[in-house]
């Protein structure tokens, strides 16, 4: 309590005991809101004793903020991609100059809010180009557009400038997905393939099922056709005679391909 007092008298500033004593008991800095007073009366900033204990109470370094008003960062973002309408990605950076504002501290938000609202601008001004070309060739027009935003509204800071620090040219996001895209029709179109393949598959299986059912009723249509005086004997050795000559032919048709596939084997 002393030394805080001995250094705002010195510093042509009258500050209330009483309003140190209640403000350390309210588990506040003493130090840093003097000199956060001190710097403020210096550097003819306008910083009241209750603002600077609230920002304090706040949770909120008041020195720092007062520090960063009179000489403001520079915050960097993280690489941001983004695909242009040509379908090429384009990685960029920016540097964010930024300004802390007193009257906003209680309430504002802070540094992360301004790089994920920087972030975003750069996703959609790359996103709204063209082409990659157009932003390598103005990569300004990134920082023209996204500070044009406003995008420090609501946040304990101002934004003084947006830089972009580097532009890299990425993937071909475009091209990807007109691959991925062919490969999942390509896989598509195999499917339905075998889907008919296998139906195919099924009916000379059904079919060959109904052949061999008429063929075993083949005796008993026979065996009827005896018994109803429908055929005769002759008609019978005739039919039979006839089956056999067609196994004959059968045989011999497989018997003169294999010595066509030896033949051109020997040649």
């Amino acid at each position: 309590m002393v030394r805080p007092l001995i250094s705002a008298t010195k510093a042509g500033l009258e500050l209330e005991t009483d309003k140190l004593e209640a403000h350390y008991l309210a588990g506040g800095n003493v130090s840093d809101v003097t000199n956060a007073l001190i710097s403020a009366d210096k550097a003819n900033m306008e910083l009241s004793f209750q603002r600077a204990t609230a920002i304090d109470l706040a949770g909120r370094n008041v020195l720092e903020a007062v520090k960063v008003s009179v000489n403001p960062k520079v915050i960097e973002t993280p690489k941001v991609a983004a695909v242009a309408n040509d379908g090429i990605q384009i990685i960029a950076m920016a540097r964010v100059t930024v300004r802390a504002n007193i009257d906003r501290l209680v309430g504002g938000a802070g540094e992360e809010t301004i790089l994920a609202r920087v972030g975003e601008g750069i996703v959609s001004t790359i996103g709204s180009s063209q082409s990659h070309k157009m932003v390598l060739e103005n990569p300004d027009n990134i920082s023209k557009t996204v500070l044009s935003k406003g995008l420090d509204s609501g946040t304990a800071f101002e934004i003084l400038s947006i830089d972009i620090a580097d532009v890299d040219v990425g993937k071909n996001i475009g091209a990807q997905l007109q691959i991925d895209q062919a490969e999942a029709d390509k896989q598509i179109a195999q499917a339905k393939a075998e889907e008919r393949r296998a139906m195919a598959v099924a009916m000379e299986q059904e079919m060959k099922a109904k052949l061999v059912e008429a063929e075993a009723g083949v005796p008993q249509a026979i065996a009827d056709a005896f018994r109803q005086g429908n055929l005769g004997v002759r008609d019978y050795y005739d039919l039979r005679n006839v089956q056999a000559d067609t196994q004959m032919r059968e045989s011999l048709a497989v018997d003169g391909v294999r010595h066509d596939v030896e033949e051109r084997r020997y040649e």
